[in-house]
């Protein structure tokens, strides 16, 4: 025989054996049927936030005016960069004044000057 008719029958034997692992391949049942990869978990069960995440994605534009949309949004946020959580401060009763050396109240004369 010669080299290409001995290359042809070596081609033609590799792709019958190809064919074959491949029939044989797609015939086998399943080995794992309950694999966790495989196995589809509800978003809820693995993070409330993904599922919060995840309503106000199918929300649309309505999701930017929802507070607790952004208050998730917020929380995705610090988590991605990696920030602390933010302690949360015992409320005060007292209001709190943007510049608390001012006085209390002033009151306009007539020119409308202070």
């Amino acid at each position: 025989m010669d080299g290409k008719t001995l290359a042809r029958i070596g081609a033609i034997i590799f792709v019958a054996l190809a064919i074959t692992a491949t029939a044989i391949e797609m015939n086998r049942p399943a080995d794992r049927p309950d694999d966790p990869v495989t196995v589809a978990q509800p978003v809820a069960a693995r993070d409330p936030l993904r599922a919060e995440l995840a309503r106000c994605g199918a929300m649309g534009e309505a999701g930017g005016r929802d507070p607790s949309c952004l208050r998730a949004w917020a929380e995705n946020r610090r988590r991605f960069l990696g920030q602390p959580e933010p302690a949360t401060a015992p409320a005060s009763d007292t209001p709190t004044t943007l510049f608390p050396s001012a006085p209390a109240s002033t009151t306009p004369d007539q020119n409308g000057s202070r």
